[in-house]
């Protein structure tokens, strides 16, 4: 039989603990995990086991041998390996009100194709604890969704800021929620009413995101946290940089310059980094690299793109991947940081992650290695290798919830 810890349900950035009780002694077993994601596409991972001497697996006791989706010591291995059965497959999360659920095998021997199956097991894995309020955001202008936790207290407030491509994500607001966050997805084009293709964003926009969440009772002013991905990373930032009442910024393999769609703010407008198409390589089959085509804001004259951080009051937390593909989000980090100190500020910190692609979820999605560029509309390497990017991910989820603790 498998025992699962917790037995039927648990958070989708929560560990789960798994063993197989009632084996024969030392007997070879492969575990298998599948997972439909709400387009119906299936994920898999498969690891192979020898029990012990008393016939027991338990996962995080027991290494899993070569010839599976990995090997070594790894409790989570099974879910953080998910991979696509299509290839370039994106696991989304749409409807974050309804858990997705986890089948578990255990199949006889390390055969191919398995042998026996000798037990099997559900698992809810959801995105909402129990009490914790979605709320659809539509006011004035705005178009959100709000997460509450639950109890009467105010609690301190994030916006999460999607990158390029447009849509309302609500993966990972629904997630911080679960910590304590009173947390708004918001979106900005390509959703409902809101602009399909703009040809700028407005920066009043934002503004007016930010003062929804300090009118709101249940929101502890007197600031708020920005945590921005990609794109949403530099919105972030321009925020910190312009408005008030920006207290802590996260940036998730973020540009430190205004891309793809100029920003205006009031009577200013700055337009994006040059893109220069003629760095953009094909490598097999029609899948591009485009980690070179943004020209680097930090060597460009009188360059206007650049979001003139040292404005900023807010804490600044830079989370980059070393092997983001898409933007050199370690490199404009540690540039953008250098500049900061050499004006006497302290207002920053970056984490780095090696084998990290442009990715970066929360824990336990899959890798997501080549995916759709957001500019060229094209399959492009987004960067990334299993293991490490998965333990990035583990490594930097609580590191932003306690960056946004501390300073909120």
């Amino acid at each position: 039989s498998i025992r699962l810890s917790p037995a039927a349900r648990s958070l989708f950035d929560e560990p789960l603990a798994i063993a197989v009780q009632g084996l024969g002694p030392r007997q070879q077993v492969m575990l298998r995990t599948s997972l439909r994601d709400e387009t119906g596409e299936l994920f898999q991972a498969c690891a192979r086991y020898q029990a012990g001497d008393d016939g027991e697996l338990d996962l995080a006791r027991c290494p899993a041998l070569p010839g599976g989706s990995f090997s070594g010591l790894e409790p989570m291995g099974l879910l953080w390996a998910l991979q696509p059965q299509k290839p370039f497959w994106y696991m989304m999360k749409k409807d974050v009100q309804s858990p997705f659920v986890l089948q578990l095998e255990v199949f006889e021997g390390h055969g191919e194709p398995p042998g026996r199956l000798l037990a099997q097991a559900q698992h809810e894995r959801a995105f909402l604890r129990d009490g914790v309020q979605r709320v659809p955001v539509r006011e004035g202008r705005i178009r959100a969704t709000l997460f509450l936790p639950p109890g009467e207290d105010p609690f301190p407030g994030i916006i999460d800021i999607h990158g390029l491509g447009g849509g309302l994500f609500e993966h990972r607001a629904s997630l911080l929620a679960n910590h304590g966050f009173a947390t708004l997805a918001l979106a900005y084009y390509q959703y409902e009413d809101l602009p399909q293709k703009p040809s700028e964003l407005h920066l009043e926009y934002f503004e007016e995101a930010v003062n929804y969440m300090l009118q709101h009772p249940q929101v502890k002013g007197p600031g708020v946290g920005l945590l921005g991905y990609s794109k949403g990373a530099d919105l972030s930032l321009a925020m910190a940089a312009f408005l008030k009442n920006i207290t802590a910024v996260a940036s998730l393999n973020g540009p430190v310059a205004i891309t793809a769609i100029p920003l205006s703010y009031k009577d200013k407008t700055i337009s994006p980094l040059t893109i220069d198409e003629r760095q953009v390589k094909v490598i097999d089959s029609n899948i591009l690299d485009c980690s070179d085509v943004l020209i680097d804001p930090f060597q460009a004259p009188g360059n206007q793109s650049l979001i003139p951080l040292e404005k900023a009051e807010a804490q600044l937390l830079f989370i980059a991947g070393q092997d983001d593909r898409v933007v050199k989000s370690e490199y404009y980090a540690t540039e953008v940081c250098k500049l900061l100190q050499a004006r006497g500020k302290e207002n920053f910190q970056i984490l780095s992650y090696p084998g990290t692609g442009h990715c970066i979820d929360p824990p336990f999605f899959p890798l997501y290695p080549i995916g759709n560029h957001p500019i060229f509309h094209k399959r492009a390497v987004l960067g990334g290798v299993l293991g490490a990017y998965s333990k990035a991910q583990v490594h930097a989820w609580p590191q932003i919830q306690a960056f946004f603790n501390k300073h909120l």
